[in-house]
């Protein structure tokens, strides 16, 4: 949707004057409405209705800051153990608690990602108000499509505080803002409100719309799977995910499909593909930084200079385990026993090793989406160099020796799709998909295995892994592949659920490496506890400035604290999450 996302903070400064309604009385004539003001009368047309609109679409970037958004590399990724809070021990200070999991109730992770989804909620109830009293011009179809997508949207910002912090209060259209918001609990559970959201999105959606990023009826359709998923309703999730798979459309009337070559999902030069479910759409140029994808502007190697992109700033750098997790046996499955962290496994790096230092590549087996998704040294980063190792790292004793490659742009692109006008090239035009089709095969078949039915969840995940087996589009280094690459599919029926559900479970890791999911997935599998203090207690013992002796506290980490702010301006009627 770049088109409607364009100088969006333009029409934002006309959306949020909106708090400021003027009406008319019976002298209207005499009146002059102040300046800078806009009139329910002009919020009330389809081109008011929809600014409203867009105004609430751009909060899924959050707040033009690192780790509020949609994207949750903080509260996904590092969480998860897909990567450490990467630069050094004293930039951006406050993550450093919360990957530890010793976060607090004032820290500002907490309290700047709850005020950015409830600006979008505010967003998406200010449209709906405004949709009660259209003006004559608006048409049926207009008022039917602006509604759904501003209850998809709402639905996707609860979603999205649901599954960070549990229980939150749920504010509709129907509530005063004036009288006080504060007022309404958080001692409810909300899943069913948001099944409603998009289960209405889903009924009065167009198929197709006239800007690639908007909310369709099939990306509701896929988003309610997916809320069925995250509550185990699985027979009602597979039915719905059956109908996606077989049937669902792009905005722009693609039928869904994987893109042939992975990386193109993370090149802004092939945004709003086949596979783009919904979209945080991502412009560049357009007269404001803040129209490009503000919350990937840290994750970059550090200090790379001209021949590196960005040049700044050296965060979210891959961990040792998610590394690890790429490597393959003879028949290129991944070690579903858990021994891939094992000496003999482990994926050798240049850890403690200058760049002048000489460094060979591991030779060992290999999924090849390991060097789509993660920058190591001797493997050709994009199109910039080989990756050099220490030189483009910040602090190797503090996050490891490994940079971001997702969500990265490409030499060949800088200025061009990225924008020049702030302080770094960071600000791209790539868009971050809330989700893409792989992710919805990989949900389908995590729902087919729950519902008992192995052989078709086997078959989506083969569907993934052929993708990216296809070694025309694998990493290359002087015409051959950039490391042995060993990837297979699943070729003996599944028969046992637990070991179905394994392989499902550890493929949405190689898959959705770094995008986000991991850490939610790991607490809704009700594994958190497990998974997260083993990836701590090994990723500490070499990472000790920064992991050593962190613990996960099951029943109190698998949600963020509700900001104390927050509750101290309920007067206590917000009731924390437990153990905080």
């Amino acid at each position: 949707m770049k088109k409607i996302f364009n100088n969006k903070f333009l029409v934002l400064s006309v959306v949020l004057s909106s708090m400021m309604l003027v009406y008319s009385c019976k002298d209207s004539f005499l009146v002059n409405p102040p300046a800078g003001v806009v009139t329910a009368q002009q919020l009330n047309t389809t081109k008011g209705l929809d600014g409203l609109l867009i105004g609430a679409y751009s909060m899924i970037n959050g707040r033009a800051t690192w780790y509020n958004s949609s994207f949750n590399w903080v509260q996904g990724g590092v969480l998860g153990g897909d990567a450490n809070k990467g630069s050094n021990n004293g930039d951006q200070s406050v993550i450093q608690p919360v990957e530890r999991f010793e976060t607090t109730s004032t820290n500002g992770i907490a309290a700047v990602k709850w005020s950015a989804m409830y600006e979008g909620i505010s967003r998406c109830n200010q449209t709906l108000v405004a949709l009660a009293k259209p003006d004559p011009s608006v048409t049926a179809a207009d008022l039917q499509r602006i509604a759904g997508e501003a209850r998809f949207l709402r639905g996707h910002y609860y979603f999205e505080l649901k599954k960070v912090y549990n229980k939150v209060p749920y504010v509709d259209e129907t509530v005063d803002y004036g009288t006080g918001i504060e007022k309404i609990s958080n001692d409810a559970d909300i899943w069913a409100k948001i099944e409603a959201d998009f289960t209405y999105a889903a009924a009065n959606l167009p198929e197709t719309q006239a800007a690639a990023g908007r909310a369709n009826s099939w990306a509701a359709k896929a988003y309610l799977a997916k809320t069925l998923l995250y509550q185990k309703k699985f027979a009602a999730a597979k039915d719905l995910f059956t109908a996606v798979i077989a049937n669902g459309k792009t905005a722009n009337g693609k039928s869904y499909a994987l893109q042939a070559n992975y990386t193109n999902e993370f090149n802004a030069a092939f945004s709003n593909s086949s596979e783009s479910v919904f979209a945080n759409q991502a412009a560049a140029n357009t007269g404001s930084a803040n129209n490009a994808n503000f919350d990937f502007v840290l994750n970059f190697p550090y200090n790379t200079g001209a021949n590196g992109p960005a040049g700044c700033c050296g965060f979210n750098q891959p961990s040792f385990d998610l590394v690890n997790s790429f490597r393959t046996d003879a028949k290129g499955l991944p070690l579903l026993d858990g021994t891939y962290n094992l000496p003999s496994n482990a994926v050798k790096n240049d850890q403690g090793l200058l760049s002048k230092d000489p460094f060979t590549p591991d030779a060992g087996n290999l999924d090849p989406r390991l060097d789509f998704s993660v920058g190591r040294r001797g493997i050709p980063y994009l199109d910039w160099q080989d990756h050099p190792g220490q030189d483009w790292i910040r602090d190797q004793n503090f996050s490891g020796p490994y940079a971001p490659k997702k969500f990265v742009f490409y030499k060949s692109q800088d200025h061009a799709l990225t924008d020049g006008s702030s302080w770094t090239d960071g600000f791209s035009a790539i868009n971050y998909d809330v989700i893409r089709f792989a992710d919805v095969l990989l949900m389908a078949a995590e729902a087919e295995v729950e519902a008992g039915s192995l052989e078709t969840a086997r078959g989506y995940v083969n569907t993934v892994r052929k993708r990216a087996a296809n070694s025309q589009y694998w990493v290359s280094k002087n015409g051959k592949p950039a490391a042995n690459y060993v990837i297979g599919t699943y070729d003996t029926p599944w028969t046992d659920q637990a070991v179905a559900r394994s392989a499902v479970r550890f493929e949405r890791r190689l898959e959705l490496s770094g995008e986000g999911h991991r850490f939610f997935d790991l607490v809704r599998w009700g594994v958190a506890a497990q998974v997260v203090n083993a990836y701590l207690k090994y990723e500490g013992a070499i990472l000790t400035n920064q992991l050593g002796g962190a613990t996960f506290t099951a029943g109190k980490n698998e949600y963020l604290p509700i900001p104390q702010g927050e509750i101290d301006l309920s007067n206590g009627v917000y009731k924390q999450n437990p153990g905080y």
